[in-house]
C-alpha cells in the first residue's frame, strides 16, 4: 500500500479529522469564533484551592487585542465582528468565552453574560473556556437547556491526564476530576473539546502517547493540542531561568510534529482536532522559537502523515 487515497470515516481524504471540514459540516455557512473576557478568574489564583494560578499561564499571551475587559459582552462581541468582517466572510459567529474560568461565577450572572452574548442577532451560539472542578450540575443542566435551540461547545482545561503533573503545574484538581467532567457533559449532550499541553515538565515521549490513547477512551468529541511554550511573566519563567525546571520544549518543529505524528496515529478516529500549536506575541516568548505561523504547522502536519503513510486513528485500539 503506497498512500491512503479513499475518503476516511471523517467524510473526506485529509489525514486527520481536522476542525474546519468539521465546521463546514455542521453549519451551512462559515462561523466564525469571537473571543470575549467577561473578567472571570480561576479557582487556583484565587484561593480558593491555591494562588499564583498555573504555573504556564500568561493570560495576556491568547487574548485577542478586540478585547476589553472595560466594554460590555455586546460591544466585544460587535467589535470582534468588525475585526473579522474585514478578514473573513463569515455571516454567523459563536461567542467564545476565553480569558480564565469562564464558568466560575454564580449561575445567576453565568446566565446574564451567556443571554448577552446569545441576544446578539449574529451569534449563534457559544463556546465556553472552563476547568474541570468548575463544572456544577446546575451550570451544565442550564447549558443543556441552551443547547437545544443554540450550538454549546464546553472547551475543558485537561492539560495532563497525570496527576503528579496536574499537581506539579499548580492546577489544583485531580485527573480523576476531568474525567467525571465529561461524563456529566455527555450524559447531556453537550459537546466537548479537551485542552491538552504537550512537552509539560516530567511527561516523556511514552507519556504523552499514553495521554492519546487515555483521551480516545473518554467522551470527548474534539481536542486542541499546543505546545508547552514558557512566557515572560509566568512562575515557569522563573523556574526555567534559574534551571530548577527545564521541560522538554521540542528545539525544533520537526522534533514536535514527529510526536504529533504517532499521537494522532493512537487517537480515536472521531475525535475532531482543532489545533496542533499555540502561537504567542514574541514580546513574550522566551521558548521555544520555532517562527512558524499555524498554516505552515498545518501544511507540515499534512506533509508528515502522507510521508509516513499513516493517518489518525490508524494504531488505535478501543
Amino acid at each position: 500500500m503506497t498512500g491512503h487515497t479513499t475518503n476516511f470515516t471523517w467524510g473526506h481524504s485529509k489525514p486527520y479529522n481536522d476542525f474546519p471540514s468539521y465546521f463546514r459540516q455542521l453549519f451551512s455557512e462559515r462561523v466564525q469564533k469571537v473571543s470575549i473576557d467577561a473578567g472571570f478568574t480561576c479557582p487556583n489564583r484565587d484561593g480558593s484551592v491555591g494562588t499564583g494560578g498555573c504555573i504556564y499561564c500568561n493570560n495576556i499571551t491568547f487574548q485577542p487585542t478586540y478585547c476589553n475587559l472595560a466594554e460590555s459582552v455586546s460591544s466585544q462581541i460587535d467589535r470582534g465582528i468588525r475585526f473579522f468582517s474585514e478578514r473573513y466572510r463569515a455571516v454567523q459567529f459563536l461567542a467564545y468565552f476565553q480569558a480564565y474560568t469562564n464558568t466560575y461565577a454564580p449561575l445567576d450572572d453565568l446566565i446574564a453574560l451567556y443571554e448577552e452574548a446569545l441576544a446578539h442577532p449574529q451569534i449563534v451560539g457559544l463556546v465556553i473556556a472552563t476547568r474541570p472542578d468548575c463544572l456544577p450540575d446546575a451550570v451544565l443542566d442550564y447549558l443543556a437547556k441552551i443547547a437545544e435551540n443554540h450550538y454549546v461547545m464546553v472547551e475543558v482545561g485537561v492539560e495532563s491526564c497525570e496527576n503528579r503533573t496536574l499537581k506539579l503545574i499548580n492546577r489544583g484538581h485531580t485527573f480523576e476530576t476531568t474525567v467525571d467532567a465529561f461524563h456529566r457533559l455527555a450524559e447531556r449532550n453537550l459537546h466537548s473539546c479537551a485542552h491538552l499541553i504537550i512537552g509539560l515538565p516530567g511527561e516523556d515521549r511514552e507519556t504523552v502517547l499514553n495521554q492519546a490513547r487515555i483521551i480516545s477512551q473518554l467522551p470527548v468529541q474534539q481536542i486542541k493540542l499546543h505546545q508547552l511554550q514558557v512566557h515572560e511573566g509566568t512562575r515557569l519563567a522563573q523556574l526555567y531561568r534559574a534551571g530548577v525546571l527545564v521541560p522538554d520544549l521540542y528545539e525544533t518543529v520537526e522534533d514536535y510534529i514527529a510526536v504529533v505524528v504517532e499521537y494522532l496515529e493512537l487517537l480515536r478516529p472521531d475525535i475532531v482536532v482543532e489545533r496542533f500549536v499555540s502561537q504567542a506575541p514574541s514580546s513574550l516568548l522566551i521558548k521555544p522559537r520555532w517562527g512558524i505561523k499555524n498554516h505552515e504547522f498545518l501544511a507540515k502536519i499534512e506533509k508528515a502523515l502522507k510521508t509516513n503513510n499513516t493517518w489518525q486513528g490508524r494504531l488505535y485500539k478501543v
